[in-house]
């Protein structure tokens, strides 16, 4: 009897490690999604070039004074909000770049390479608004890597939608069972960068979310140095956040020239 409960603990173990190592060999293939997201280069009227990689996207309203950079979520098609935003923000340039591996975009996304491309499309932005105003808007993995850019270029308002305090704390919750924040290359610790940001903030929030849990959002807003402009829409979740009206009333108010501060 004890060899067999030995050889059955042996088993449990080794079934325990080989599902630790496929997490940690796919752990990109979980977190980035671009396969639905594909689209040929002709369709889009922006792009710019890093590293030997060509990142393509669109650009709605061209030539304002004033600019807004739009970052995605895992498996978002960011071309979605073309018209959207076009009519939400007619005094702004909106910038909608697919992440490496999305959209039309070559390359594999990964933490590093997406942050380095954030800061080559803000310095591209701001050669092209110089006397303009930049402002951001990251939506789930996306609220990452603002936070990163945000931590490194002046952003005169940024806006966090569903965001997080890391990439690695939000897995942990949903895999208990695995030692997930040891595992985690792409940790996006916006916990880390967010308090860098010296611009107004606005953070986002569903009250259904099943994607990033409250405590997370709860932990990032707690490190932050200052007060932040917080909205929970309670029947919203992860997914379906925009679709409310006071989702957009926020984001077009709080992201307006001299907008005033939103009511508590």
């Amino acid at each position: 009897m004890s060899r067999i409960l030995l050889v059955i603990a042996l088993l449990v173990v080794l079934a325990y490690g080989a599902l630790c190592a496929v997490l940690y060999w796919q752990q990109r293939a979980l977190i980035y999604f671009p396969r639905d997201t594909r689209v040929a280069p002709e369709q889009t009227n922006f792009s710019l070039s890093r590293d030997g990689t060509t990142l393509r996207g669109w650009l709605v309203h061209p030539g304002k004074a004033d600019a807004i950079l739009y970052f995605g979520g895992n498996g978002e098609s960011v071309e979605g909000y073309r018209e959207t935003f076009a009519e939400w923000f007619p005094d702004a340039s909106v910038y909608l770049l697919a992440y490496r591996g999305y959209g039309a975009s070559d390359g594999q996304p990964g933490e590093t390479a997406l942050f380095g491309d954030a800061l080559a499309l803000y310095d591209t932005v701001r050669q092209r608004h110089p006397g303009g105003s930049i402002a951001v808007i990251g939506r789930s993995l996306g609220s990452g890597v603002a936070s990163y850019l945000a931590s490194q270029r002046p952003l005169s308002r940024l806006v966090l939608v569903t965001p997080f305090d890391s990439l690695a704390s939000v897995a942990q919750a949903h895999y208990p069972v695995f030692p997930v924040r040891w595992l985690l290359h792409d940790r996006y610790e916006s916990l880390r960068y967010l308090p860098r940001h010296q611009g107004k903030l606005l953070v986002m929030r569903a009250g259904r979310d099943e994607v990033v849990p409250a405590a997370n959002t709860d932990r990032l807003l707690a490190g932050l140095p200052g007060p932040a402009q917080v909205l929970e829409i309670p029947e919203a979740d992860h997914n379906d956040l925009s679709r409310f009206p006071a989702y957009r009333e926020a984001l077009v108010g709080f992201l307006r020239p001299e907008a005033p501060p939103l009511a508590p």
